[in-house]
């Protein structure tokens, strides 16, 4: 957490602040920023144990579709994409893509955002239907030119992921892959104040 013992704005709204209070902000930043990773996978932690009524709780179900995807030869930003699309689930109860793709926006590419954005409505093919729900809500997205990836994200690695006599890595053999595909934004729109 961050705590008042370096310099700080004296700002009470912003439009009063000044150069030197932006420079306090700025130096806070940094550090803060970079210790995302470590806030991240604390966050996921939090699904250990949260069966929700599924075979296996939250984070196995993480870990799960994260070592399928790793040992299928995936890169290392999609491994983490496939650990952490699920990481809204606490938070989001009814938009967790939403939260995963927000919270991931800044270190993936274009198409590995758009899965987990989407992959809550791709992965309602396979249980929508039991609900009284569209299962090809999908569908509406067919022309987008990430459908595809999206389908296969959840047909192989997201919907497979439910196994509990599958043996998955341990959380801290992701670690390093969170750490180092967080390390630094791709996009965001204080890449210019950043370099």
């Amino acid at each position: 957490m961050d705590d008042a013992s370096g310099p700080q704005a004296k700002f009470r709204a912003m439009e009063e602040g000044t150069a030197e209070d932006w420079a306090a902000i700025a130096g806070a930043f940094g550090p803060f920023a970079a210790a995302l990773p470590e806030r991240v996978l604390a966050h996921l932690r939090l699904l250990d144990g949260d069966y929700g009524g599924f075979p296996i709780d939250r984070l196995q179900h993480s870990l799960q579709t994260a070592t399928r995807a790793h040992r299928d030869g995936r890169d290392e930003e999609y491994v983490v994409m496939a650990l952490l699309h699920d990481i809204g689930d606490t938070l989001g109860s009814y938009n967790h893509p939403d939260i995963a793709a927000a919270i991931l926006a800044p270190f993936l590419s274009e198409e590995n955002n758009w899965i987990v954005a989407k992959h809550g409505i791709f992965q309602g093919y396979y249980f929508f239907h039991h609900l009284g729900m569209d299962r090809d809500m999908r569908e509406q997205f067919r022309d987008h030119k990430y459908f595809a990836a999206c389908q296969e994200f959840c047909e192989t690695y997201d919907q497979a992921a439910f196994d509990p006599d599958y043996v998955s890595e341990p959380l801290e053999f992701f670690e390093p892959m969170v750490r180092r595909v967080m390390a630094a934004p791709k996009r965001s729109i204080y890449a210019e104040a950043l370099e």
